[in-house]
């Protein structure tokens, strides 16, 4: 079983290629701009240097967001596209926050597991899970201050592309484990996605936007 797992809502176009739970090929550039125009010739180019066909392919999955207002539309517009070319073809979205706290190793694991999302703006997207990675809440924007006041008297474990950003000035949290990532880790987006598809229970790729789009007049 193939499964092609790839992201363009943050500052990177990431691509991987699974044959059945295995990492068979991966691609990642990071990049502020241009992830739609890379996409689709790289993952052309996974596919010939694996030697496969698109039709090779069982399962799609795609990043739903958050992130730019851009990526999160081109990426999943091309997954429901591939979706059109084979009714055999299973297409599944998956958040970031799934993917990113899904990645943390069992000694990195806390009371309460934080994943921080970088906004380029003075706020960050954030969503909370326990100890058993299940959601304490729904994903957020919120200024770093009314996150931190959440994560009160609890040990903690960040992670996310915005852990930098957000631990620039003392947090006075009891944190456990910090992972300041650079990029979601596409792997595990496909992992999460192959996991919901075994289950029966994959999701069909919806935008996961938590604000507006940042818009102004020329």
């Amino acid at each position: 079983m193939y499964t092609l797992a790839f992201d363009t809502t943050a500052a990177c176009c990431s691509i991987a290629l699974l044959k059945d739970d295995k990492i068979s090929r991966t691609f990642e550039q990071e990049m502020d701009f241009g992830q739609a125009e890379v996409l689709m010739p790289e993952i052309k180019n996974l596919l010939a240097k694996e030697r496969i066909s698109f039709s090779d392919l069982n399962l799609v999955v795609v990043c739903t967001g958050p992130g730019s207002f851009t990526g999160v539309r081109s990426s999943i517009s091309a997954a429901r596209t591939f979706g059109l070319t084979s009714d055999k073809l299973v297409i599944a979205g998956v958040s970031a926050f799934e993917a990113y706290v899904k990645s943390l190793a069992m000694d990195e694991i806390a009371d309460l597991n934080v994943v921080i999302i970088e906004t380029k703006r003075d706020d960050f997207y954030y969503q909370i899970f326990d100890s058993s990675l299940q959601k304490l809440t729904e994903p957020a924007a919120a200024q770093r201050a009314d996150i931190i006041a959440e994560l009160r008297d609890k040990k903690v474990s960040l992670i996310g592309d915005g852990v930098e950003r957000f631990l620039s000035t003392p947090s006075g949290l009891s944190l456990h484990a910090i992972r300041m990532e650079k990029h979601l880790p596409i792997e595990y987006l496909g992992w999460c996605g192959l996991k919901h598809f075994l289950s029966g229970r994959p999701d069909f790729p919806k935008p996961l936007y938590l604000r507006a789009p940042d818009v102004c007049v020329k």
